[in-house]
């Protein structure tokens, strides 16, 4: 019986040990892959800016009335691509704006705090310092849904309308008791630091990010993406984006007044299994709550996940261009 234990401990030792070599080798050509992907992650899509001694990138195209501000949701790698399947069909009729806050995209990574209040004077003044002028329309993603109703709490004269992409709402997070974002992205970051995600990247890629499979991409656009991910996902600024500040600016936001202007909403079959309709109708019902005392809001329910702007472009563009003719009559 020892003889068995022996031979069983030096197997799993060997095992072990393999595991321990493949993890340091694949850390190391992920440290080389990174240093050579350097020129796609320091050439910028859109203009610099400096705000709070730190470089923001905003990207701006096209020209019309109306300008459209997109916001990206919670550890979007890269917003500019993420929302290129839309707003590549928009900027032919309208000024497209779209903000990489801290810690996404192009933008610096930084370690100060992040609350919803800082957010929102750091992209307020990268827009004005690009002589960008309002009044918006704001079309926040996801987590980014919050900062607009913010946006238009406390500067409700830059704000022309509201288009949100499966938002997020108040409600949501003040009943959330999941981990923090700071506990998750310290797991993630180790896990990319490692370069496991590297081994995976082609199908998490075309799995977790439609916006691959929509067929607006380059070449060079999709390896600008993942470089992205690789150098620059999951940081610490990121981390710092916590439920703490997401709570405390709910607070504020159900204290006020819902958005007195125009709001088209698109809500989504949720993030997790579609087929759970538990799931779903909850997911749905923040959305229908939210805005079924708003006389100047619709609603529209999407069969899709939650990236609903490349999984129902379309309908998006279609519901927008309506919309946004609506605000000129």
């Amino acid at each position: 019986m020892k003889k068995v234990f022996k031979k069983t401990g030096k197997v799993l030792l060997i095992i072990l040990g393999a595991i321990i070599v493949f993890l340091l080798g694949l850390s190391i050509f992920n440290r080389i892959m990174i240093k050579k992907e350097k020129p796609l992650v320091e050439n910028p899509i859109g203009q610099m800016v400096e705000v709070d001694g730190n470089e923001m990138c905003i990207y701006t195209e096209g020209e019309g009335k109306h300008a459209i501000v997109f916001m990206s949701g919670y550890v979007t790698p890269e917003p500019i691509l993420d929302f290129k399947p839309l707003w590549s069909r928009l900027s032919s009729d309208y000024r497209i704006v779209v903000i990489e806050k801290f810690g996404y995209g192009f933008s610096d990574s930084v370690e100060t705090e992040r609350s919803f209040e800082t957010i929102l004077r750091q992209d307020r003044e990268a827009l004005s310092k690009l002589g960008i002028e309002g009044p918006f329309i704001l079309c926040p993603h996801s987590m980014s849904g919050v900062e607009a109703m913010l946006w238009e709490i406390e500067y409700p004269d830059e704000v022309e309308a509201i288009v949100g992409l499966d938002i997020a709402y108040p409600n949501e997070y003040m009943e959330w008791e999941g981990a923090s974002g700071d506990s998750l992205m310290k797991g993630a970051r180790f896990v990319n630091n490692l370069g496991i995600y590297r081994l995976v990247t082609d199908k998490m890629c075309d799995n977790m990010i439609p916006a691959f499979g929509t067929g607006v991409f380059t070449k060079e656009e999709r390896d600008i993406y993942k470089a992205i991910i690789f150098a620059k996902g999951y940081n610490k600024t990121l981390e710092n984006e916590t439920l703490e500040n997401e709570q405390t600016v709910s607070r504020k936001i159900l204290e006020n007044p819902k958005p007195e202007c125009p709001v088209l909403i698109f809500t989504s079959l949720g993030e997790g299994d579609p087929n759970d309709k538990e799931a779903v109708e909850k997911w749905r019902g923040y959305a229908r709550d939210y805005t079924s005392d708003m006389p100047n809001a619709k609603l529209v329910e999407l069969d899709c996940g939650h990236f609903v702007h490349c999984l129902e472009t379309d309908t998006i563009e279609s519901e927008m261009r309506s919309f946004i003719s609506g605000l000129d009559d």
